[in-house]
């Protein structure tokens, strides 16, 4: 992992002229430019967008970044995908589709993982929310994280959250995650109860005037309750990313006082 600090000491220009892991481009054909170095760079892994490309493209883009980084991840896949995926018989990898968030995972057998310390808590108001949930968590997972997550324990219900919600704190989550459709309520509720980041997540699963996460979304950013950052809708990548980054670095300042 680099810091930043160290980032900082190189002007633009000397990073453009220096080769590194950090900057590290992976050019296929004309099709995809992969940033193989980002993980280093920021502690985010390149997630490869299945939703509108040529399932045959994903396949190709798939096979080059496992060749390079040992691992890749597609969001928004289908059994098209996977089916192409497996295809190119990649060797001695693993292939990990989850249907219900559309997120496929594929590693090299030597691939090592790293777990971070950094514990990720999810929270969504309905079942119908859960796919996204699903994709925010798998990012945090492969982030280092430890996950937790408890579905369908939204306003409508309110008192189906207050359980779940104290085993969260208990287990000492460094960031939750509440992923709601409809007027966008759940997160608002939470943030005003914890004393952890509350990252909320408008899910388009709804209908009627605020259509397809809008009404979420309005509700999100309108909210009077502080601690809470608000992504896009149906952003599950994005805030298992940032939740991840956030648990990350607490978790480093957690080794940092024990000295481990």
């Amino acid at each position: 992992m680099v810091a930043s600090r160290d980032l900082v000491r190189f002007s633009n220009t000397q990073l453009s002229k220096r080769p590194s892991s950090l900057l590290a481009i992976e050019k296929l054909r004309d099709l995809a430019r992969l940033d193989v170095g980002r993980e280093v760079r920021k502690g985010l892994p390149e997630v490869i967008l299945a939703e509108g490309k040529d399932a045959q493209e994903v396949a190709e883009i798939v096979e080059a970044m496992v060749k390079r980084t040992g691992r890749a991840i597609v969001s928004r896949a289908n059994t098209n995908h996977l089916r192409k995926i497996r295809a190119r018989r990649i060797s001695n990898v693993r292939v990990k589709f989850f249907p219900k968030s559309g997120m496929i995972v594929i590693k090299r057998g030597s691939y090592e993982f790293r777990s971070s310390g950094g514990r990720v808590g999810l929270l969504t108001a309905g079942t119908s929310d859960i796919p996204i949930a699903e994709e925010a968590r798998i990012i945090a997972d492969e982030m280092g994280c430890e996950t937790r997550g408890f579905y369908d324990v939204g306003v409508a219900g309110l008192h189906r959250l207050f359980k779940p919600l104290t085993k969260l704190l208990r287990w000492d989550a460094d960031v939750i995650l509440v992923i709601a459709g409809r007027e966008g309520a759940l997160p608002t509720v939470v943030a005003g109860l914890v004393d952890v980041p509350v990252i909320a997540v408008p899910t388009s699963h709804n209908y009627g005037f605020g259509d397809r996460g809008i009404a979420a979304l309005a509700a999100m950013l309108q909210s009077c309750s502080l601690g809470l950052a608000v992504v896009n809708i149906d952003s599950g990548v994005g805030a298992g990313s940032i939740g991840a980054l956030i648990a990350n670095r607490a978790a480093k300042g957690r080794r940092g006082r024990t000295g481990a």
